[in-house]
C-alpha cells in the first residue's frame, strides 16, 4: 500500500466512518463545485434491503459482456474503500485514487468551511467514484444506494432506472419501523421520466413504491408480472436458469452463485439492463454476462474439508435467504457457524433463524467499534441456542480456528460434510476473508 494511499484513506476516515448527515443539498453543492460529474454518464440506481450489491455487479457484468465500460459504486467494503469504486468489473487502483481524491479532497474542505461542518465520508467517497467515472470515462455507472434512498447522498443522480431489491426490516432507527415507510424512502430514488424495476414486494411496500411512481410520472415493471425466473436447477458451483426477461425468454443461463435468492437477483438484473439498452438481447451476450459473476462475501466458499461459506447476511432478511440457501443445496451432517454482529441489528431474530440449522454457535466480534461485545452476543446466543451449544470467542482468528476444529471432529460425520458458516455482518465477514483468502 503506498504512503499516499495511507494517507488519502486516513484522511477520508477521519470524517467519521459511520457518521450520518442526510441532508442533499451538501451533496449537490460539493458536485456543483466538482462540476458535477455525475452527470457524465448514464446511470442505473440501486436500493433496497437484500441483494443491493449482487445485483449491481450481475447489472454490471451484463452491461460489460455487452461491450460498455462500466462504474459500479457499492457499499460497504470487505477490505479496502477501493471495492466501493470499480471501472470495468475491477476495484480503481491506489494510483487512480489518490489521483482523483487530489482533486475531490481539496474541493471538499472548501465546502466544509462554506457548510460550518464537514461532509461525510460517504459524501466525499460517493463524489470520488462520481469524479472517477466521468474521468475514465465510463459508459454508465451502477450505484448503490447507502442507507435508504430519498435522503442518500447518491440520489443526486436522476437515473434513468431505479432498480429496488426485496424490502424488508432494517435500519429502523433512520427508515422507520413500518415497512411502507422504509419503501416510502427508498422509492425516493424514482424520479420523473424514469423506470422502475422493482423485485417482487410485500404488498405495504408494493403500495409505497406505486404511489411514487404515480407521483413523478415514471413507469414502473415488475417481478412476477413483466419479468422473472421460469427455471431453476443446481449445478456445480451455482445454478442454471430459465428467465423471462421484459421481451424475450432466455434459457440455459448459468450463474455461479447460490440460492434461489440470486436467482431472482438475476431476474432483477437482466429487467434491468434490458430496460436501458432494450428488449430482445443477444442470448449469447447474456449468458457471458452472468457466467462471468462473482459476488465476494454472499455464500462464498473459501476453503474445503471442511467447507467454510462466508455470508454477510446482517438482518432476519438477509439472513432466511443464506439459511435457506445452506440447508436447500449444502449437505452438511454437522455445522458450525460463526457469528459476530453490530449494535442495533436485530441480532435475535438472526440468531432464531440460525438455531435450526447450526450445531455448534461461536460467537465473536469484527475489529469495528460498532461490534456489538461478545458477551452481550452470547447471552443473546444462550437464549436461543442453549448453553452448551455456545462458545464464546473474544477474537475472530481464535473464533474460525476453533469452528474449523468443531467441524472436523471425527464423531459419526461422514467425510466431507461438515461446514463452516462466517456470518452476521459485513465487518466480520469483510475480516474472515482477509484471514481465508489469498487474492
Amino acid at each position: 500500500m503506498t504512503d499516499d494511499f495511507t494517507a488519502a484513506n486516513a484522511e477520508l476516515e477521519a470524517r467519521g466512518f459511520t457518521r450520518m448527515v442526510f441532508d442533499l443539498d451538501r451533496m449537490k453543492a460539493l458536485l456543483d463545485h466538482l462540476g458535477n460529474p455525475q452527470r457524465a454518464f448514464r446511470s442505473i440506481h440501486l436500493t433496497g434491503t437484500n441483494g443491493k450489491t449482487t445485483t449491481a455487479r450481475m447489472i454490471e457484468s451484463l452491461l460489460r459482456a455487452h461491450g460498455l465500460r462500466t462504474g459500479r459504486y457499492t457499499s460497504p467494503h470487505l477490505k479496502t474503500i477501493r471495492e466501493r469504486i470499480s471501472i470495468d468489473g475491477e476495484p480503481i487502483s491506489e494510483e487512480d485514487f489518490v489521483r482523483v481524491y487530489g482533486e475531490v479532497g481539496p474541493v471538499a474542505h472548501l465546502v466544509d468551511a462554506q457548510l460550518g461542518e464537514t461532509l461525510t465520508y460517504f459524501d466525499v467517497t460517493t463524489a470520488t467514484a462520481f469524479a472517477a467515472f466521468a474521468d475514465a470515462p465510463v459508459d454508465v455507472g451502477v450505484i448503490e444506494v447507502g442507507l435508504g434512498g430519498e435522503t442518500d447522498s447518491t440520489n443526486v443522480l436522476g437515473a434513468e432506472v431505479a432498480v429496488i431489491t426485496p424490502i424488508g426490516m432494517d435500519h429502523a432507527e433512520f427508515l422507520g419501523d413500518r415497512i411502507e415507510d422504509i419503501a416510502d424512502m427508498k422509492a425516493g430514488i424514482v424520479h420523473k421520466g424514469a423506470t422502475l424495476v422493482t423485485a417482487r414486494q410485500e404488498p405495504e411496500a408494493m403500495e409505497a413504491l406505486l404511489r411514487r411512481t404515480a407521483q413523478v410520472g415514471a413507469s414502473v415493471v415488475r417481478e412476477g408480472k413483466d419479468f422473472g425466473v421460469e427455471e431453476r436447477y443446481l449445478a456445480f458451483g451455482g445454478q442454471v436458469l430459465t428467465l423471462q426477461g421484459l421481451g424475450e425468454r432466455y434459457e440455459e443461463v448459468f450463474v455461479p452463485l447460490h440460492g434461489a435468492h440470486q436467482a431472482q437477483n438475476a431476474a432483477v438484473a437482466l429487467a434491468a439492463v434490458e430496460t436501458l439498452l432494450g428488449t430482445g438481447l443477444d442470448a449469447e451476450v447474456v449468458r457471458e454476462g452472468f457466467a462471468q459473476v462473482t459476488s465476494p462475501g454472499r455464500l462464498e466458499r473459501v476453503r474445503t474439508a471442511p467447507t467454510v461459506l462466508l455470508d454477510a447476511a446482517h438482518n432476519p432478511h438477509g439472513m432466511k435467504a443464506t439459511v435457506d440457501t445452506v440447508r436447500d443445496e449444502f449437505s452438511f451432517e454437522r455445522l458450525v457457524t460463526v457469528i459476530g454482529s453490530v449494535e442495533g441489528k436485530d441480532v435475535l431474530g438472526m440468531l432464531e433463524l440460525l438455531e435450526p440449522i447450526t450445531d455448534r454457535l461461536i460467537v465473536t466480534r469484527s475489529s469495528t467499534p460498532r461490534a456489538m461485545a461478545p458477551a452481550k452476543l452470547g447471552r443473546l446466543a444462550e437464549d436461543v441456542f442453549g448453553e452448551e451449544r455456545v462458545r464464546v470467542v473474544p477474537h475472530l482468528p481464535d473464533a474460525i480456528e476453533l469452528a474449523v476444529t468443531l467441524a472436523e471432529e471425527d464423531q459419526g460425520v461422514t467425510l466431507g460434510t461438515a461446514g463452516v458458516l462466517i456470518t452476521g455482518s459485513v465487518f466480520t465477514v469483510g475480516e474472515a476473508r482477509t484471514l481465508l483468502v489469498r487474492e
